[in-house]
């Protein structure tokens, strides 16, 4: 998995990186497309005007010469193919000479919104897009015509159709991408201009965040998705004389289609090899991990007995495996005398050394099925609080271990020696007469008398003595006989060792 993860990573942060630099890519050279457009076409509408200043200068005086004005609209008309009309008009708005000539050498008024803005500005201008007298939408622009003096005898102008033949439509059209990009103009009112679709040419385009950059007057490049709800990949630049847009743009994922198909052939060559790569590493998993599964499920079983023969088996075939199979080999050893020494744990007081409750309980229930009579004894210091009390529970904690060691210096090895709380203790003598019961206990006694306890000086214990089935033929009566004993030692004055009467069927025990 990892090995098919990590191939399957690759392809896609590959495709990843190629798709975000294409798009990038592409942004850009739209960007840079449509500034060199935008640049041209500043170009040409400032030659354009340049051309009409210059005929306007030659044209002050010479406004009554009819002949001259319309050879002059006409040498601007087909010279230099501008415009595909031009025609001079007056202060009034009359037409003075127009080419081509539309109305047969008739006398017309100028009155389409271009003549009209041009008259009422006197000055050069780019007119927005509006339809013409014969039904064209046009762009007309119009230089002044003035005398020396600075009297305004009216304007010389030409039109640029955009939804006809034009050198507007040459100019951009000449630039067109055969790669399914292409670009368009939109005039300060988000007007088309310019569209490799003449229908759409005169529309309004709404809602589009270039169109909105753009007539900003910003230049950049964005991705977007157009009013037709397509992804696209535009740049765009302004053009500064005519406040117009210019916007380049391409389909993303026509952009992205060839990436697309690149990929899926280098995913088609590189299948097979990547199929038997992945066979390869699944088998050398198998191989490496089969020792390891072998220790893995003796692992499981690392408690029993057995588990450290079926470590012994693996046949580990490189070193990594082989050190895993002598640490656990190292690891079952220590289990086992780890789970000896819980055990212990569990069975012995963690202060004294002595045996609990638990291994208490777990005697007598031997000592009683295998009818093995006992003594039981039960122990206190006295005076045990005044201990604490005086020097703390420090070194009550040091007589509390002293007093265990005396109690195993003065008891067999098979002498069941327990603390069953506090200062308490018991011990359970198997095999034992009252007579054995009762020395032992006297011998414990005078031992702790004499002893000097670190610190604490001296110390005196109490000891209460009972015997099955001497005393009760009932176990738990037996530790209740031992237990009221130890309290008639303490309240006879301590330091004593009291010892339960027989059952009536046998002689009294004598303390």
């Amino acid at each position: 998995m990892s090995a098919a993860l990590t191939l399957v990573n690759s392809l896609y942060a590959s495709y990843r990186v190629q798709r975000q630099l294409l798009i990038d890519n592409t942004l850009e050279a739209n960007r840079v497309y449509a500034t060199k457009l935008a640049n041209s076409t500043d170009v040409f509408l400032i030659a354009a005007r340049q051309q009409l200043a210059y005929s306007a200068a030659l044209l002050a005086d010479q406004l009554e010469n009819k002949q001259m004005l319309q050879s002059e609209v006409r040498r601007l008309q087909l010279q230099t193919n501008s415009f595909n009309s031009v025609a001079i008009v007056d202060e009034q708005g009359w037409i003075l000479a127009v080419s081509p000539d539309l109305f047969a050498g008739k006398q017309k008024m100028a009155k389409t919104p271009g003549a009209i803005e041009a008259l009422a500005k006197q000055q050069p201008l780019i007119s927005q897009p509006y339809i013409s007298l014969a039904g064209n939408l046009v762009v007309f622009i119009s230089h002044p015509v003035v005398d020396q003096a600075g009297h305004y005898f009216g304007y010389i102008g030409g039109t640029l159709y955009l939804k006809k033949k034009s050198i507007l439509n040459d100019l951009l059209g000449e630039q067109y991408y055969h790669d399914g990009s292409y670009l368009y103009v939109v005039d300060q009112n988000r007007r088309l201009l310019y569209h490799p679709d003449p229908a759409r040419v005169g529309q309004i385009v709404h809602g589009n965040p270039v169109v909105e950059a753009v007539i900003r007057g910003e230049n950049g490049k964005k991705r977007l998705i157009n009013s037709k709800g397509v992804s696209m990949l535009a740049g765009y630049a302004n053009v500064p004389s005519a406040h117009w847009g210019i916007v380049a743009q391409k389909e993303t994922d026509a952009r992205l289609g060839a990436l697309n198909n690149l990929m899926l052939d280098m995913l088609r060559n590189t299948a097979p090899l990547g199929i038997f790569g992945l066979i390869i590493v699944w088998w050398l998993a198998r191989l490496i991990s089969r020792p390891l599964l072998q220790l893995a499920e003796s692992a499981q079983e690392m408690q029993s007995p057995g588990a450290a023969g079926r470590i012994e088996r693996v046949k580990p075939w490189y070193y990594e495996a082989a050190q895993l199979k002598r640490v656990m080999l190292v690891g079952v050893r220590l289990l086992h005398a780890k789970i000896g020494l819980l055990t212990s744990e569990a069975q012995t007081d963690a202060l004294t050394g002595l045996y609990n409750r638990r291994v208490l309980d777990s005697s007598l229930e031997r000592l009683k099925a295998e009818q093995i009579p006992f003594a039981a004894v039960a122990v206190d210091i006295d005076h045990f609080k005044r201990v604490n009390d005086n020097f703390g529970h420090g070194i009550g904690d040091q007589v509390l271990k002293r007093l265990g060691e005396l109690m195993r210096i003065n008891t067999r090895d098979d002498d069941v020696l327990c603390r069953i709380g506090g200062e308490e203790f018991l011990i359970l003598l198997p095999n034992s007469s009252p007579e054995v019961a009762l020395r032992v206990s006297e011998r414990l006694r005078q031992q702790v008398e004499l002893t000097l306890f670190k610190t604490a000086g001296h110390i005196t214990i109490s000891l209460g003595v009972a015997h099955w089935p001497h005393t009760s033929s009932d176990i738990n009566e037996v530790l209740k006989q031992a237990d009221t004993m130890l309290y008639t030692a303490k309240q006879s004055g301590r330091n004593k060792v009291v010892a339960a009467p027989a059952d009536p069927r046998e002689k009294n025990l004598v303390s």
